[in-house]
């Protein structure tokens, strides 16, 4: 019994470091309620709101199945993996009403708000009974998933279409507009809900990427980088959680010889073995509850007599976080990304900050819809997303790097970073707070000395 207690004792003592390396997932069968219940909360709030801003009142999404529309995978209950057969999917906000009518032009119902509105027994003909619906309620504005800016939004097939195009009647069809922008709005508007947990999913993502680069992963002189890639691979499977890219770990160190800080983003790094002097570089996304991260942040490898990372390292490392505020100081809702991304660079230029100004959205996808702040290969306009303006309640990869010139390496060091943030519509708030400093492999113990 006394060693019971004495157990139970040491447990409850180290219960808040156990839980704070290992922040709560929840079960998949959780998860799936949760999603259901975000999506019906976002059918309707975000959705009204959405058609309402646009000027739309009926938008209709069609998807067979295997080759599904990037928007109505949004729209799926969570125990749907896939549309079945030929899905459709119409909505109609009638003039006045703040409530979107949600029907399913399908064999079934789709998820709690859309209820089936076709039986093929009385209409064999599901397009036949499309049209007839549409033209029942006779929309002023008829949105397809047709878009030239975002690919998220040009999820209506050519087959798909011109398949409407016979049974539409020729008036309607000239009722038919581009759904980019109503697309574009719900993709990239996050709920209070989902912000609420938008914070925890980013902990969790912090708490994996501190773990793969430390001394719990990694042997200096033994361990190469695409081990640390794939134990994060590994990692994210044990969790049961999912990822939407491979993972980059690649070094920058003082050797002459090392170009790291001159490649293009368009190679992936070679594998090198980890040495003591690397500063390393992840770059690392996770999906969980529907929504995405996507987070870039660095690590040094102490050298035998050195008990923390060398100031003149972290002093760059500033550099990095002084563009971070630039950039975040430029969101202003409804200016467009161009916008953002040359106000930007404006500051830059007149601090003498060396680098470049690459995020974007994120939400449903890691690479989202919304406007496009510079591109690592283009810091200039970027035509059509980059003209997408600012709207309130988004999220945001605040993506970017400075080159700063270390005289001790007598080298440039490019300080990639990239935080999860959300605007608010007024300010932009880190989603888990961001990197102020290089982590240090291994981490300080202050119990020993020398």
């Amino acid at each position: 019994m006394k060693q019971f207690l004495l157990n139970f004792i040491i447990l409850m003592l180290l219960s808040p470091f156990i839980f704070a390396q290992n922040p709560a997932i929840l079960t998949q069968r959780a998860q799936a309620t949760v999603v259901d219940q975000w999506l019906e909360e976002r059918i309707q709030s975000v959705l009204p709101q959405i058609m309402e801003r646009e000027g739309i009142d009926m938008w209709l999404i069609i998807s067979r199945e295997y080759n599904e529309d990037p928007v109505i995978r949004t729209f799926l209950p969570a125990t749907w993996f896939a549309a079945r057969r030929r899905t459709m999917l119409l909505m109609y906000k009638a003039q006045g009403s703040s409530q979107v009518k949600a029907l399913a032009v399908a064999r079934y119902d789709v998820g709690k708000s859309f209820k089936r509105a076709w039986d093929p027994d009385t209409e064999p003909d599901q397009w036949k009974a499309l049209a007839q619906l549409i033209e029942e309620r006779n929309p002023k504005k008829l949105a397809l998933n047709i878009a030239d800016n975002f690919g998220h939004a040009d999820g209506l097939t050519v087959t798909d279409h011109e398949q409407l195009k016979k049974y539409l009647s020729q008036t309607t069809m000239s009722k038919v507009v581009s759904g980019e922008r109503l697309s574009v709005g719900w993709l990239e508007t996050r709920t209070p809900s989902e912000m609420a947990t938008y914070k925890h999913l980013q902990t969790i993502a912090n708490s994996i990427i501190s773990e793969g680069l430390s001394e719990k992963v990694i042997t200096p002189g033994v361990t190469t980088t695409d081990d640390v890639v794939w134990w994060y691979r590994e990692k994210i499977k044990e969790l049961k959680l999912d990822t939407w890219f491979q993972p980059t770990v690649d070094i920058q160190r003082p050797d002459p010889e090392s170009k790291e800080h001159l490649r293009s983003f368009a190679v992936r790094p070679e594998s090198q073995v980890i040495m003591p002097g690397d500063l390393l570089h992840i770059d690392f996304g996770i999906t969980y509850l529907r929504l995405n991260t996507d987070t870039q942040q660095l690590a040094y490898v102490l050298k035998p007599d050195e008990k923390e990372v060398p100031k003149y390292l972290n002093d760059a490392f500033k550099v990095g976080n002084r563009l971070q505020d630039i950039l975040t100081s430029q969101f202003i809702t409804g200016r467009t990304g161009n916008e953002i991304l040359k106000a930007t660079r404006s500051i830059m230029e007149k601090e003498g900050i060396k680098g470049s100004i690459y995020s974007h959205p994120m939400g449903y996808h890691g690479h989202a819809s919304g406007p496009t702040i510079g591109m690592w290969d283009n810091q200039g306009d970027t035509k059509g997303a980059g003209d997408y303006p600012l709207f309130p309640n988004t999220v945001y990869a605040i993506e970017l790097n400075a080159v700063v010139f270390v005289k001790e390496w007598n080298k440039e060091v490019r300080i990639m970073l990239e935080e999860g943030a959300f605007f608010d519509g007024e300010k932009v708030i880190y989603l888990d707070g961001r990197q102020k400093e290089i982590m240090a492999i291994p981490r300080h113990r202050n119990y020993l000395g020398n």
